[in-house]
Order: C-alpha cells, then sequence, then structure tokens
C-alpha cells in the first residue's frame, strides 16, 4: 500500500459494506441451494450438472437484461419472487421443458436451499465487532428488498449496522451516485471520511472511487457465479481506478484500520 492509500484509509470514520461475496457467499450458497432444488425436484432426462448449467446460462443474459424490463424491475426491487420465477421458466424452456408449474415449485425449492446455505465469511463476525468499536458501521446492498432482508437476518448481522441501503428500499442502486450520497449523509460523513469495502469492482469500488471514498475490494476464488465462462472470479486490471487495498480475507483489512 502506498502513502496515499494510507492517509486516505487514515481520514475513515465510516465503513460501508457490501453485502453478497463481501460479508457472506452468496454464490456459494447459490450453487449449493440449485443442486439441491434440482436434486429434490429432478427434471425427467436431465442431470443436476446440466440443469445448473442451463440456469446459469439462462442469468447470463437475464441478469443484464433485467433494469430493460420495467414491469419485472419494479418487482424485483419488491421482492425476489417473481423474477426468481421467471428465471427458472427460461431455464425450462432452454432445456426443452417448459412448465409455470414446476418453475414455481423449483424457485420455491431454491430460495429455501440457498437460504439454508448462506453463510458469512469466517472472519466476517470478528472484523465487524473489531471495527465497530472505532467506526460507524453501514451496509450498502443490491437486491429485492425481501432478500436481501432475509440475508442480514440470516446471517444475524443487523446488529452491528448503523445504516442499511437496499437497492430494493431505496428504488436505486450502485453503482448510482445517489446511492452513495444518502448513505454519506447518514453517517454525516463527508466522501473522505468514508471507505467501501466490496467485492464488485464496477458496483462497489469505482464508483467509491470516483465519488471520494476510500476503497478495498474483496478478491476470492469463491466468487464465481454459475453463469461464469471461465471458472474464475473477476480479474484484477490492468489499468483504470485501482482500490486503496484488495484483500481475499475481511481480516486483512484491520491492520490498515487500527487507531
Amino acid at each position: 500500500m502506498n502513502s496515499a492509500a494510507k492517509e486516505r484509509l487514515s481520514k475513515v470514520k465510516a465503513i460501508y459494506f457490501d453485502l453478497d461475496d463481501t460479508l457472506c457467499g452468496y454464490w456459494d450458497a447459490c450453487k449449493k441451494g440449485l443442486r439441491e432444488a434440482f436434486e429434490l425436484n429432478p427434471i425427467s432426462g436431465v442431470s443436476t450438472d446440466e440443469a445448473v448449467a442451463a440456469w446459469g446460462g439462462a442469468f447470463q443474459g437475464f441478469a443484464s437484461d433485467l433494469k430493460k424490463i420495467p414491469h419485472l424491475y419494479d418487482a424485483y426491487l419488491t421482492s425476489g419472487s417473481t423474477t426468481r420465477k421467471h428465471q427458472m421458466q427460461l431455464t425450462l424452456e432452454a432445456l426443452g421443458k417448459p412448465s409455470d408449474e414446476f418453475a414455481e415449485r423449483l424457485s420455491e425449492a431454491y430460495m429455501t436451499r440457498r437460504d439454508a446455505n448462506l453463510k458469512l465469511f469466517p472472519d466476517a463476525i470478528d472484523v465487524l465487532e473489531t471495527l465497530s468499536k472505532t467506526y460507524k458501521i453501514g451496509l450498502i446492498t443490491n437486491g429485492p428488498a425481501d432478500i436481501q432482508n432475509q440475508e442480514i437476518d440470516t446471517t444475524g448481522i443487523r446488529k452491528y449496522l448503523q445504516a442499511i441501503f437496499i437497492e430494493g428500499e431505496q428504488r436505486v442502486g450502485k453503482p448510482e451516485k445517489v446511492v452513495f450520497d444518502r448513505a454519506a449523509a447518514a453517517m454525516e460523513c463527508s466522501p473522505e471520511e468514508l471507505l467501501m469495502v466490496g467485492n464488485s469492482l464496477h458496483h462497489d469500488i469505482v464508483p467509491a472511487i470516483e465519488f471520494g471514498w476510500a476503497t478495498v475490494w474483496t478478491l476470492r476464488d469463491s466468487d464465481v457465479p454459475p453463469s461464469s465462462k471461465t471458472g474464475k472470479p473477476e480479474p484484477i486490471p490492468t489499468e483504470g481506478p485501482m482500490p486503496d487495498l484488495i484483500v481475499s480475507h475481511l481480516s486483512e483489512i484491520l491492520p490498515y484500520l487500527e487507531k
């Protein structure tokens, strides 16, 4: 870490974390939940591996187009059920097995099993407990209001958070500037007094840098969605805005934030 990065971190008074694949292993839970859902509800003539691959293929196109479909995005902000079922419908169609009723059953099984498999990273609680003694702690997470609140409660982290910004509740998500402005106002901090810790270069790190925040990029081998063609996490860019610190474990940030 260079001296400029150390100087930025020394000014921090409040820390916002992303949730999925920053504090908890969302894609691990997703992949386990999908496999269990398809194993509990087998598709005739289709293996579990084929079903998961079909879901990943459908997700790749659907996720990038979601905001372009107003009625689906509006429903998604409030509840993950509509888009989760739609995703399963696309999966079954890709497998040549279309069925609204079966898509509903798979969707519910997937949600239940994903939540059952959702776990905080091993050092998350220790990091939150340690930092909350010195810093204001908050959360900025994209996703439906119901699912993100469910994840917060499943992981038991609400008690550490002084401010929570969920895309579904705010009706807007990262990387939009208004989200970061609202988060700063909630902590009564100027941009240079804020730190964003997140796993997404596009949604967490680059916008936070642009808005004057300090940044820590969590980069883990497990951060790979079923739609990935490489099976590898997001590569470190060779140019463009870079975070103050890149870590593979949350606990690695503690020495830089001791006061």
